[in-house]
């Protein structure tokens, strides 16, 4: 399975199709590059939630497993970055691709679940003179080369075999030392996520990038929660502390001095987002506590009433705190977001959508404080969604069935639409059938006509929605074409 995405990409398909599994995938590259095996795997949810018995991580056809599994992933770095113990790191190169083997090894002792080992791990960078052939949507090329620069002639981490031994090498930058070599069977963890910045900048820097590949769960409870003066101001993936993010970048834009009782850059633009889903906001602050040493958050409306976080609809704390995520330069990596519209009206759910792109990376300026480097995906069965998506950024997860080992089985692939630049990157692949389509968009109703009738002025000043597509409005319940 090859699957190309953009700054922002809208996964969409019917229940059981892949869409979870797809980001439990890249949730178990990110564990894997700050946890053991073990623990990554057991992070990973099964059919029947948390999984225990590693064996159902592998492809299942009937009662048999497949005896391992491969992850290859191509990513942009950071530049620079920390290690874990203080120590700067810069890139020799920020386009790199990494590739990962793991298989599972049964357990002597049957009364005990298996392991899992590292079969092949691979960290080689890209050319930066390939990188156009790689980042197949489409961009400018000031944003291309703000983003990927450097170079490097040999590898980061290779495996190869040694006397009959699987050995994993871990090479070392700017020396001529020699590299550091592991012994496959025996590893709890992956390589990469033992790198530091003396010996392995850049696949430090590596393991930084998946470890900010994020899934945001946010839930009601942890956004109403008050913070302690001493919570962390960073947004958990839980949506707790944004109480002490929002101060922290209030201060930030005070140059560190509390606020108080002044408007703040960050605040008034926050209430101004927040505006076009709610009405009647005239202000949003944050509320310190001295006595108790907590900082609530709270918004008043046009009436003056103040209304603390807890008051606030599940909908309404959800968009705040992806608006808070969008205002906070320090977010970068990918952040990846299941069902956004739930908890929001399906007249705002455009509003929402706007939201998510704007949090992803603009790829027609070069990157900085103002611009940083964030790709969004999200997934849906939403035909309200889809409708809405840019018609580049969707990808539908459906099964199809093919042959392994003798049997049919169905798996999960994932296409795209005709006339994007993803038939263009894979002219292999066929696009999306139109019927599948408008599976989602049928149910749009009589509304469809009068969104595609606006639309059509504001098309020249945004990308095309799956709606605006002529090849599919013919088809759409309550369009009509003008004579």
């Amino acid at each position: 399975m090859d699957v190309r995405f953009g700054p922002f990409t809208c996964v969409a398909g019917a229940n059981g199709t892949g869409k979870s599994n797809l980001f439990d995938a890249i949730q178990f590259l990110s564990k894997l590059a700050d946890n053991t095996l073990l623990n990554a795997a057991l992070s990973i949810r099964s059919e029947g939630g948390r999984t225990a018995d590693l064996r159902h991580l592998f492809h299942r056809v009937g009662d048999r497993f497949a005896d391992q599994m491969t992850f290859e992933a191509e990513m942009i770095i950071p530049p620079t970055g920390i290690d874990d113990l203080g120590q700067r790191a810069e890139a020799s190169i920020t386009f790199l691709r990494y590739r990962l083997v793991l298989g599972y090894k049964a357990d002597g002792d049957l009364s005990t679940p298996g392991g899992l080992e590292i079969l092949h791990e691979e960290l080689v960078h890209i050319n930066v003179g390939d990188a156009s052939r790689h980042l197949c949507f489409p961009h400018k090329a000031a944003w291309r080369r703000s983003v990927v620069r450097g170079r490097r002639i040999g590898e980061f981490i290779s495996t190869q075999e040694k006397e009959g031994k699987r050995i994993v090498k871990l090479h070392q930058e700017g020396t001529s030392g020699r590299p550091r070599e592991y012994l496959a069977a025996t590893l709890p963890r992956t390589v990469l996520s033992s790198a530091n910045a003396i010996e392995s900048p850049t696949t430090l820097l590596a393991r930084r990038e998946m470890q900010s590949w994020r899934l945001l769960q946010l839930e009601p409870s942890a956004l109403r929660e008050p913070d302690d003066f001493t919570a962390p101001p960073r947004l958990g993936v839980n949506g707790a502390h944004m109480p002490a993010t929002l101060n922290y970048l209030a201060r930030l834009s005070h140059n560190g001095a509390p606020p108080g009782g002044a408007t703040s850059p960050v605040l008034d633009e926050l209430a101004a987002r927040l505006s076009e889903l709610v009405e009647h906001v005239r202000k949003i602050r944050v509320d310190r506590d001295e006595h108790r040493q907590l900082l609530t958050l709270e918004l008043t409306d046009q009436s003056g009433t103040p209304l603390p976080a807890r008051s606030l609809s599940d909908g309404t704390l959800r968009f705040l705190a992806l608006a808070v995520l969008a205002l906070d330069p320090r977010e970068e990596g990918l952040i990846c977001l299941e069902e956004p519209e739930n908890g929001i009206h399906p007249e705002r759910i455009p509003v929402m959508l706007r939201l998510l792109e704007d949090i992803a990376v603009d790829v027609e300026s070069e990157v900085g404080e103002d611009n940083p480097l964030r790709q969004v995906i999200i997934n849906t069965h939403s035909p309200a969604v889809v409708s809405q998506v840019p018609d580049d950024a969707i990808l539908v997860s459906e099964l199809q069935e093919v042959i392994i080992g003798g049997q049919p089985v169905r798996t999960a692939r994932f296409c795209w639409l005709p006339d994007t630049w993803r038939c263009t990157a894979d002219p292999q692949t066929p696009p999306v059938a139109r019927g599948k389509l408008l599976a989602y968009l049928n149910p749009a109703g009589t509304s469809v006509s009068e969104q595609i009738q606006a639309a059509a002025a504001t098309r020249s000043r945004r990308p095309r929605r799956l709606m605006d597509r002529p090849d599919l409005q013919p088809y759409l319940p309550g369009f009509q074409q003008s004579p």
